[in-house]
């Protein structure tokens, strides 16, 4: 393992992006380059104050803008995805830490694989969409993907010192959401405000809906399987409310080694930027005596159907998982701008894994070819 000196970060602007300036900074870890959306204040305000050698914006129509902002800096300003993928091939970069949202990640991530490059990996749906090829990509090309997402960084840290022959199966920790032991008849008029109070976690709307819809919990199953090389039976879901167990691991002797913590994302982003170091972190430290009690439960699976769905699509294989992702972006969008209700989302996702034949993913094509057929399905729903 080389020691990180120098970073690219996708998705710069939010919630995992700002994280990881702050633990970048505090370890003397320099930036490459930096990414937003369209968040042009802010990534002009990163640029100032990080001095990238490149920054992207993903919207063409923004370019001219930011261009001019950062018009006294000698800073390369590129745009759209081929502006990403020249950043994620740039090798001056010892990592590449994509934390873009939506299926605009997989063409980087397969881009910094080509180029050889290692992955901080928060982007969930690189792995769920073409889960197979990334991590063939990754194999033949010498390429570590670390896991930022605190479940498959728990994983990682239990796996650690042990033998991967000798893992019986891993448990995947899930908070419940905002609607946990709620039933479908209570979850018919919810706002888009209500969804958005998650009880332990500060992130982004969109996954803060998925995690309310445990469709989060069923991305990540979907992540597992990849990243570790389990199948689905090797998997176990079990909500724990206080998200101090970030998951833990099972081994043939029985016992279960868990990795527990605050729950603050930068302790994830920070192993994976330093693995295999430990270093001081600026977050809490767990203090299990204030808890007092910690709880868990099986999901809800007949309530919340994103999450059966993602099992079913996962099991399925081939093209399942990118639909039910697919649609759940749309349906989450269209969520967020009142054109359907909350239970709406769910019921789009198992629509669509039942309805689909079977369609094997053999390229980045091919997963852009479902991900379309898929978006469309969804939109005629409505």
């Amino acid at each position: 393992m080389k020691k990180v000196h120098t970073i690219s970060i996708l998705g710069s602007t939010g919630s995992i992006g700002t994280q990881s300036l702050e633990v970048a900074e505090k370890h003397g870890i320099k930036i490459n380059a930096l990414t937003a959306h369209s968040n042009i204040k802010m990534l002009e305000s990163q640029c100032r104050k990080f001095r990238p050698k490149t920054v992207c914006i993903y919207r063409d129509d923004l370019y001219s803008e930011l261009k001019s902002a950062l018009s006294d800096m000698s800073i390369e300003v590129v745009c759209g995805m081929e502006g990403l993928c020249r950043i994620a091939s740039d090798k001056d970069a010892d990592m590449l830490l994509n934390s873009v949202v939506g299926m605009v990640g997989l063409l980087p991530t397969l881009t910094a694989i080509d180029a050889k490059i290692d992955i901080a990996l928060a982007n969930k749906e690189t792995l769920v969409a073409g889960g197979e090829l990334v991590m063939k990509a990754a194999a033949e090309n010498d390429v570590k993907i670390y896991p930022v997402d605190s479940e498959h960084s728990a994983i990682f840290q239990c796996l650690q010192g042990n033998k991967r022959s000798q893992l019986r199966k891993i448990i995947l920790t899930a908070s419940g959401g905002p609607f946990f032991g709620k039933k479908t008849n209570e979850l018919k008029n919810v706002t888009v405000a209500q969804a958005l109070n998650h009880p332990n976690w500060s992130m982004g709307n969109k996954i803060t809906i998925d995690s309310a819809t445990l469709m989060n919990k069923g991305l990540e199953f979907i992540e597992a399987k990849w990243l570790f090389g389990l199948s689905p039976e090797q998997i176990d879901i079990v909500v724990h409310r206080q998200s101090v167990i970030h998951s833990a691991v099972e081994y043939a002797d029985n016992s279960v080694i868990a990795q527990l913590g605050v729950p603050d994302m930068k302790i994830p982003i920070q192993y994976a930027l330093l693995y295999p170091e430990r270093m001081e972190c600026d977050c809490g430290r767990l203090d299990l005596k204030k808890y007092g009690t910690l709880t868990f439960a099986e999901p809800d699976y007949d309530t919340f159907k994103c999450l059966s769905s993602c099992i079913k699509a996962i099991k399925k294989g081939g093209a399942y998982p990118c639909i039910a992702n697919a649609v759940n972006e749309e349906a989450v969008s269209m969520f967020l701008s009142g054109k359907i209700g909350f239970l709406d989302i769910g019921d789009m996702v198992g629509e669509a894994v039942e309805s689909f034949d079977y369609s094997d993913i053999n390229s980045y094509d091919d997963v852009m070819k479902w991900d379309n057929a898929a978006r469309d399905f969804a939109r005629r729903r409505v």
